[in-house]
């Protein structure tokens, strides 16, 4: 699998655009993210805060992850707007079926694709060598474009996750 996706961001948006990532709990299917695609673009094209439209972009990534971006230095984006982000999140969670909003499951690449491991379950993971330092990591609390496009997708050894686990020494 291809995971350069930096070339999915659009340029024309501030290095400090708001960026929101929901992860689902499994792989759309193809009917799914053509679906997906078509909410999100009818929300971008809507999406407004207190009337004045907001220059936004979603997108569905990797069949898996639902990114949604605001450039606020051209409107900002106010509570009533951010909900209206929220319930679009949740009317794709109730037409698949799926949670975009457990913070308790970690994505990683594994063997080329993208492998979703519950919190509980790293240190598992990380002793018996399914997870390493080298391990590529989706790190969803990303704020910002520039966040995004430098530390959305990086090593668990770089990532935040590196403060809580600590991987065997290699004889």
């Amino acid at each position: 699998m291809n995971f350069d996706y930096q070339i999915h961001i659009p340029e024309d948006f501030h290095d400090l655009s708001r960026v929101w990532i929901y992860q689902s709990s499994r792989l759309f299917t193809l009917q799914e993210a053509l679906q997906i695609e078509e909410i999100l673009d009818a929300f971008v094209k809507d999406w407004q805060t207190h009337g004045t439209p907001v220059k936004g972009y979603a997108n569905l990534l990797f069949g898996q992850f639902v990114i949604i971006m605001a450039d606020e230095t051209v409107t900002g984006v106010s509570g009533c707007s951010t909900d209206s982000s929220v319930r679009i999140i949740k009317q794709i969670e109730s037409l698949s079926g799926v949670n975009m909003f457990d913070r308790q499951s970690l994505a990683f690449v594994i063997k080329d694709k993208v492998q979703l491991l519950p919190m509980a379950q790293l240190k598992y993971a990380v002793d018996n060598g399914f997870v390493l330092p080298t391990t590529l990591y989706f790190n969803n609390l990303v704020a910002t474009k520039k966040e995004l496009l430098q530390n959305w997708l990086q090593p668990v050894s770089k990532s935040w996750l590196a403060n809580r686990i600590s991987f065997p020494e290699i004889a």
